[in-house]
Order: structure tokens, then sequence, then C-alpha cells
């Protein structure tokens, strides 16, 4: 058995039987597993299924307990990291759950399935530029009842749950505005941003906390020009072709660049993860593959740079002697360490880092009918963060940290932006 049965560039991808008899598969050797028992709904449910309702037939699941289970995976990926059968170990059974879903989810989106709001969640750059024009409105309006009822109703997103706000000014219209060059002298480096449609249109201070730094260090930064959102949405729409149309011109805009010789990075991790993971799988071109192997995580490539040559330490600006770290899924998931927890702590802070779900996963987690599953899954965050007596709470995902001030009623910061306030930096 091969992961090609995970391989959107296959005749097979979406035919229904195909991954049917994938599923059939997967779930009879995650049965008799059962190590991604805690992860998420979709294993508990799974579980429950085949033991209290199937007398441990697999096979005898309906189609509809199917979609069940890749109705409630949130793709966090955690299960493929900790699965011992995945296609990065060499052995007969070889499974990823992850792709598993999301090629259910393209045949869901093929046959229907797939919800309107969906789709129209997915279109975060319009959405975007929209809301950013008139974001003072926007934000008021989205906290009013009747407005958010009618939300619910056409997106699907509950009208209970926080949401970030949008920026008055976009980060590429500031980047434009300071008219910094992408001069290389002072350091030798420079990289290439893939700022993400959240610090684009809703969080620019976490874009502009990455490029202070970066200059601080001497690693000039540059904005390639025609960069779109990474497509993730539409993935988690099931509309494989609307993400690759966002991939291939991401991969177009920012292939140039590492050809020049910069990285990319990455201040979102389910971003970076898509840029590292998802884009090579789903173009099979060499250029994806090259953008791929170049990008980092914005922290990852900093104490990557420090271990070949020490970052500024000199530290005159605000600094925490404790913060409490929400280790994000889809960080996780790229396998690369604590690295934004080792980055923070040269600035003398105690980090205890908390490795819990938030269960949001772009909209999953604020959708009507997931919304009391993702409060129970992000349960021991929330208990973490509101019990713990840390001078700051920091996080990567911008999601995430949205709903941890939602639920733990404390707001998180990005770490880059801790490097920022400890460099002295403007705050904004």
């Amino acid at each position: 058995m091969t992961a090609s049965l995970y391989n959107p560039l296959d005749a097979s991808y979406v035919d229904p039987a195909d991954a049917r008899a994938e599923r059939d598969r997967t779930f009879q050797i995650c049965s008799d597993c059962r190590v991604c028992v805690k992860l998420c709904p979709s294993f508990k449910s799974l579980f429950q299924i085949i033991d209290d309702v199937h007398d441990d037939h697999v096979e005898a699941l309906t189609d509809a307990e199917h979609r069940r289970i890749v109705d409630e995976c949130y793709q966090c990926k955690l299960c493929f990291v900790i699965c011992p059968y995945t296609p990065a170990r060499e052995q007969e059974w070889v499974i990823d759950f992850p792709r598993l879903m999301l090629r259910s989810l393209a045949i869901q989106e093929h046959e229907g399935h797939v919800s309107r709001g969906a789709k129209l969640l997915a279109r975060t750059d319009l959405q975007g530029k929209v809301a950013t024009s008139v974001a003072p409105v926007v934000n008021r309006v989205s906290g009013v009842g009747f407005v958010r009822g009618l939300m619910e109703k056409a997106t699907g997103i509950s009208k209970d749950r926080l949401l970030p706000t949008y920026a008055k000014e976009r980060f590429s219209k500031w980047w434009r505005r300071r008219g910094a060059p992408a001069d290389e002298a002072a350091g030798g480096r420079a990289v290439a941003l893939f700022p993400t449609c959240l610090v684009e249109y809703q969080e620019p201070a976490i874009g502009k906390a990455l490029v202070g730094v970066y200059e601080r260090n001497g690693i000039a930064c540059e904005l390639p020009e025609g960069e779109v959102c990474c497509g993730m949405p539409w993935l988690d729409a099931g509309d494989v072709a609307r993400f690759e149309e966002q991939a291939r011109t991401n991969v177009a805009a920012l292939a140039a660049s590492v050809r020049a010789g910069r990285d990319v990075v990455v201040p979102q991790p389910t971003c970076a993860y898509v840029l590292k993971n998802e884009y090579p799988d789903f173009l099979g071109t060499d250029d994806a593959r090259l953008v791929a192997e170049h990008t980092f995580d914005a922290s990852e490539y900093l104490v990557r740079r420090h271990k070949e040559q020490p970052l500024d330490t000199g530290f005159e600006g605000r600094t925490y002697e404790s913060i409490v770290w929400h280790h994000a899924c889809h960080a996780r998931a790229q396998q690369m360490g604590p690295k934004s927890r080792d980055l923070m702590a040269l600035t003398g802070a105690k980090v205890t880092m908390v490795e819990r779900c938030s269960a949001i996963d772009g909209t999953w987690g604020l959708r009507a009918e997931n919304v009391e599953m993702a409060r129970k899954v992000a349960g021991p965050l929330m208990d973490r963060v509101r019990e713990s007596d840390a001078e700051l709470v920091a996080g990567d995902c911008h999601l995430a940290n949205t709903a941890i001030r939602e639920e733990a009623g404390k707001t998180p910061v990005h770490p880059l932006q801790v490097l920022a306030r400890a460099y002295g930096l403007p705050d904004d």
C-alpha cells in the first residue's frame, strides 16, 4: 500500500467507491490501534460507532456515518504526527488520515454536500479587501446581535463566537507607504515575506513586528507582488480546483524570490504548513517543491539564524519574567520543535508551553454546528491559560488567540511581538 492513495493528481482521487474502500481500510487499522482516541471528535465518533452500533464491523458503517467522521475532522494534523503508520515510515500499512479526510471532503464537494457558507468564507481576499476599506463599520456591526444572526444564516458562523476584527490599514499598504528597500548589505541576508491573509487584513501589527525584529538582526525583508491567501479555506470547503489556483498564484510570486537567494518566512502556522506540505503534493511541480523547501515559520527561521550567527540580545524594551505560550497544532504538525518558545526565552522569560488544541482550524470551530464540540476540545487549553499566573499569554495562531481571548479572557500576542517589545520597537 502506498501514499498514492492520497495523491490529488491521481485520476481516482475523487472516485467515491475508491475513497470509500480506503476509508474502510483506514478505519479498520485505526480501530485496531486507537492511539489517536484523545485527539479529536472524529476518532471518538468512529470508535463509538464501531463499538456500539456495528459490533466491531467497520465495513457496516453507513455513508452518513462516514460523512460524520469526515465533517468532525478539523485538520489539526496531529494524528499524522503520532500515527505509527504514516507514509514517512517504511512499513506495509500506510495511513495519512488528514489527507484521506481532505480527499473525502473533495468528493463531498463534487456531490454537493459542502455548504454554500463554507465557500463564501473561503473568499478571504475578497472579504478582507472589502472589510478593511470600511473597517470601523464592519467591526462595529459584527458585534450586533441581529447582524450576527443574519451572518450565521448566510455563512454558518455562529453568532455567539468572537471574531477577529479588521484593520484600518492593510499590511501591504503599510509596507508600500513605509517604502523600505530590501537592502541585504547590513547582514547579508534577505527573506521574502508571506504575511498571510490574517496578517494582511486583520492583524498587521504581527507583520510589522516581524519586519522590525528581522531588520534589527540584519535580515532585510521583501514583499513579493501578487501573493494571495494560501488557499487552505478552499481545501476546508473541498474545492481542490480553487485551492490549486491560489497555490499556483503564490508559487509564481515566491519562486522568483527563492531563486534570487531568499527564503520564505511565514508568521502563521497553518499557512506555513500549507506552503511546506500541501503545495508540493497538490501541484506536483518543481517550483512548488522549491518554494516548500525554502519556506520557514518566522520563529523557526530566527532560531536557525541564531545558531549560525547570534541574534541581538540587547533588550532595552519591555520584557516579561513569565509567559504562557500556546503551541498551536499546525506549528506542532511541522515537527520543527517549539521554536517560538526558544525565541521568547532569549528575552529572559520563563516560557511555559501549553500543547492543547484550540479546535478552530480556520472556520471549523466557528461554525454553529461545531461550536459545542470545539469548546469541549479546547477546554483544557482554556483552563491552562485561565489558571496561569504568567505575566503574558502568547500564541502564533491569530485565530487560536482570538478563541483564547473569547474563552479565557486574556489577550495573547504573537511571539514576534514579544521580541519587538523587548527591542523597544513600536507596538502597533
